[in-house]
């Protein structure tokens, strides 16, 4: 699906990846674990062609799709109907989503802006696992999430199956839906 090789990168002159060697295969629930600046956002960052200098290659499968959902909730805004039709989603399985994660469809029909971060964090996740996308990309998607959500966003991985990448430090959460972990250090 996805294969980085040989990538390095770095801020401010500061290493944070060195020659790194990964591959992203279909099916696979890879979570990405290591301290803070090791690179682990840079890296999906990179998986979504988003502009990060680095040396290496990404190499990505033809027409792949990719949703991404980052630590941020702060570019959501507008209605769910808005949301809906911007990412072409089955608006049915948007909302089931949503009332699994206690987000009753009434409090989606005013400005999502007006929605708590966690809320928020909940419309984004449901919207990822609804698009037509190949992989899905998420860093930190329990931000803002409670235990209870934690284990609705655990249950419904786990139900779907949904072929993912992400970066998260809850270790139940990754023990219980990583099928692959990929530890890092810092560069």
């Amino acid at each position: 699906m996805i294969e980085l090789r040989k990538i390095s990168a770095g801020y401010r002159g500061e290493p944070v990846l060195r020659d790194v060697d990964l591959v992203f295969p279909a099916g696979c629930v890879t979570v990405l674990l290591g301290p803070n600046g090791c690179g682990k956002s840079s890296i999906l960052h990179l998986l979504c062609g988003m502009d990060v200098p680095h040396g290496g290659e990404v190499r990505r499968g033809s027409g792949l799709r990719i949703s991404f959902v980052g630590q941020n909730t702060s570019g959501l805004c507008g209605s769910a109907a808005e949301l809906i039709r911007e990412k072409e989603i089955d608006e049915s399985r948007f909302y089931s989503i949503l009332n699994k994660l206690d987000v009753p469809k009434a409090q989606l029909e005013r400005d999502l802006r007006l929605l708590s971060e966690g809320q928020r964090k909940k419309v984004l996740l449901a919207a990822s696992l609804c698009e037509q996308a190949h992989l899905h990309v998420w860093d930190e998607p329990l931000n803002y999430i409670d235990v209870i959500s934690r284990i609705q966003i655990e249950e419904l991985l786990l139900r779907f199956r949904p072929t993912i990448v992400f970066v998260e430090h809850d270790k139940a959460f990754c023990e219980h839906v990583a099928t692959r972990i990929v530890s890092m250090q810092k560069a």
